[in-house]
């Protein structure tokens, strides 16, 4: 594999491999009976999209609508329900689920009546007990009421996770993102009244005109709010974003130097406040209640995806509808996913060859603070990591980022200057197929 990736620290946030962009067209339509059958169902995960916001931030490159005229979020409820039934259909009858999030967009959006009935789909449509598994939900400041919060709390959510970006009013404004710091208080006063039993607070670093002590401040703000968890976020400015049309082109390599400033910072004082570092992005309270507990693990379980901007996974194929970012694209796609009729095939995706599923599997666990399990990868593929990815792991090796934990059948991890360089590090173990089908993709 070539290592003339750009030496910048922030080439991509890898939350799943391979990444949408890389998904085409499938010309079989497979139905999803056929995709499903004979596939590990005991403790699948279940993904409910929301493709609504209030507004849209200036670096928000998430498949999501402004605003929804009337009628619209009813007509996508009525979709997804009709999507339900016959992704349901297709699963096997003992189909069980480990887990459960909804995501956007905003969730929240929808009103408490609408959250109520995206429940009941998630529960009654496709069998996942809310209130005995998992259940993240993904809220803003000015959606999340009391009213909404209660029908969230009442149906078993155990992590709600709000987007704050910045304490700071001046800094809001800078990201494009209208809020007011006193808004923001409100709404986590509500989140707690509320008793959730995990608040997670998003925030970002690498704004323009952000300070260590401005970035210090924000994250004390929160601090003063004890959240199980902390996501820090590095700005990236994404094609057909609010930032993006007016970002210069090329290299920016004071920029990355500020944001690895930050991350380091921001790094350093919770881990002083006693946060556990659980993957570059993740901080969790030490002691504190866990959202997701029990044996799911990310590299090996089926997801269910629900919504127009939803994916799924199974072992031979990942597969998900149409993708975009531009507000007029958005609109169509939505359209479509409301007037369908049937949702019994995969429309667009990725096959799953067994290289790319060890790729996955690596990408997945390096990228966490524990690292690879190498028994666990051993026991799965029959290899080891080194023998598989020789040229890419000497890499790693040769500039830092890796080390071991335990004896020879232990861990292979990132060390702390590889998690830094963590968005450098998951693109460079994209398979040669994915990269090039990602150059190839053209934003809209």
């Amino acid at each position: 594999m070539s290592t003339t990736v750009s030496e910048s620290p922030y080439q991509s946030y890898v939350y799943a491999y391979p990444h949408k962009t890389a998904y085409r067209p499938l010309p079989e339509r497979p139905r999803l009976a056929e995709l499903w059958r004979g596939e590990k169902q005991d403790a699948l995960s279940l993904y409910l999209h929301v493709p609504f916001c209030e507004v849209r931030c200036g670096f928000c490159n998430l498949f999501t609508r402004i605003g929804s005229p009337e009628g619209l979020t009813t007509a996508y409820l009525d979709a997804l329900e009709r999507q339900a039934r016959q992704v349901r259909e297709a699963l096997a009858p003992g189909a069980r689920f480990a887990l459960a999030a909804f995501g956007g967009g905003t969730p929240t959006y929808l009103s408490a009546a609408e959250l109520e009935r995206l429940c009941d789909i998630a529960e009654l449509r496709m069998g996942a007990d809310l209130r005995a598994v998992p259940l993240s939900v993904e809220a803003s400041p000015d959606t999340a009421t009391a009213d909404r919060l209660r029908v969230l709390a009442e149906r078993g959510t155990t992590r709600l996770s709000l987007g704050v970006q910045s304490f700071l009013d001046g800094e809001a404004r800078a990201a494009v993102r209208p809020q007011k710091r006193a808004a923001v208080e409100a709404a986590l006063g509500r989140v707690r009244e509320a008793g959730f039993p995990v608040l997670n607070i998003d925030l970002i670093y690498g704004i323009d005109g952000q300070t260590p002590a401005s970035w210090v401040a924000s994250l004390d703000a929160a601090l003063a709010w004890r959240p199980e968890e902390l996501y820090l976020y590095p700005l990236y400015v994404r094609p057909l974003t609010g930032l993006g049309r007016h970002a210069p082109a090329g290299p920016a390599p004071e920029w990355d130097a500020q944001r690895l400033a930050l991350y380091r910072a921001g790094r350093d004082h919770l881990l002083a406040e006693g946060y556990e570092q659980v993957s570059m992005r993740m901080f969790r309270r030490a002691g504190a209640a866990r959202a997701s507990a029990g044996e799911y693990a990310c590299q090996t379980d089926g997801m269910v995806g629900l919504g127009c901007g939803a994916r799924s996974y199974t072992s031979r194929l990942h597969y998900s509808f149409d993708y975009a970012v531009d507000a007029r694209e958005v609109r169509r796609i939505i359209d479509d996913y409301v007037a369908a009729p049937d949702f019994s095939r995969a429309e667009l995706g990725w096959a799953m060859t067994d290289e790319e599923t060890r790729r996955r599997h690596l990408v997945q666990s390096l990228l966490q603070g524990e690292g690879v399990d190498l028994a666990a990868y051993r026991e799965r593929f029959g290899s080891a990591p080194e023998l598989d990815f020789p040229a890419e792991l000497a890499e790693f090796a040769g500039r830092g980022w890796l080390t071991r934990a335990g004896d020879a059948g232990g861990r292979l991890l990132l060390s702390a200057e590889g998690l830094a360089w963590s968005d450098a590090v998951g693109p460079r173990l994209f398979s040669a197929a994915v990269r090039a089908n990602m150059a190839e993709y053209e934003a809209k």
